[in-house]
């Protein structure tokens, strides 16, 4: 079964771009929310993300990841692949 991947970005943001970049990378299908200038979609975001506000906000199977740095460490340490098998 495909994991359930779901992205919050701005569109310029370079860490959202890094972040799709290395799911993409890893042929990994994911819904992107672009929230740019939408309060009321970032305000639920952080909701969801225990009150994280910088993006990208990333989420696999509903489970918070974190940003693109987070994304980025799990992958360096082995532990995103297994996430993304899930």
């Amino acid at each position: 079964m495909a994991p359930k991947v779901e992205i919050y970005t701005w569109r310029t943001c370079p860490f959202c771009i890094r972040a799709k970049a290395l799911l993409k990378r890893k042929g990994v299908e994911f819904t992107e929310y672009a929230i740019d200038g939408d309060e009321a979609a970032r305000a639920k975001m952080s909701d969801r993300a225990n009150g994280g506000r910088s993006l990208p906000q990333i989420f696999i199977n509903d489970q918070h990841i974190g940003g693109c740095d987070d994304m980025h460490e799990l992958d360096a340490i082995g532990n995103l692949d297994p996430l993304l098998a899930a």
